[in-house]
């Protein structure tokens, strides 16, 4: 904070000694040292406190990301099964490449979800999501009916 060097050390010590006197100088030398070190401890706990408030701003951040990911990964999920399941009720004819390009479909829409889960489990290993398993359970019978 302060760049005393040792000269100036020496000068406050003599100056204090003979303002203050022989008896008094240890006394008011353990006061300022008291002082001082009480001023250390409130900036370094300032500064703990600071930066735990932007740790924590940082990971509301993530989290706000993350759940934005998700959301478009979900919605997308969502359209996908939704064009899949309005498209069999369209007027066409039946034919084996209408049944295939709906299977691509479908085969395209579990793996909008499989990378949706993959992203949230990738994003948060550590928390578990129930809700994530459910989907994953679902998922696997789509695909092994």
């Amino acid at each position: 904070m302060f760049d005393f060097g040792f000269f100036e050390i020496l000068v406050i010590g003599v100056v204090g000694l003979l303002v203050l006197g022989p008896e008094r100088l240890p006394r008011a030398a353990r006061t300022a040292g008291l002082w001082v070190g009480k001023v250390k401890r409130t900036v370094s706990g300032m500064q703990r406190e600071i930066s735990a408030q932007l740790e924590a701003e940082d990971l509301r951040q993530k989290l706000t990301d993350q759940q934005t990911k998700l959301d478009d990964s979900l919605r997308k999920a969502k359209q996908d099964v939704e064009r899949i399941a309005d498209d069999p009720e369209k007027p066409t004819a039946p034919s084996r490449s209408t049944s295939s390009e709906s299977e691509q479909r479908a085969a395209s829409a579990v793996s909008h979800l499989d990378d949706a889960l993959e992203t949230v489990q990738e994003e948060a290993p550590e928390s578990p999501a129930p809700a994530s398993s459910d989907a994953e359970s679902s998922t696997k019978d789509r695909k092994h009916p």
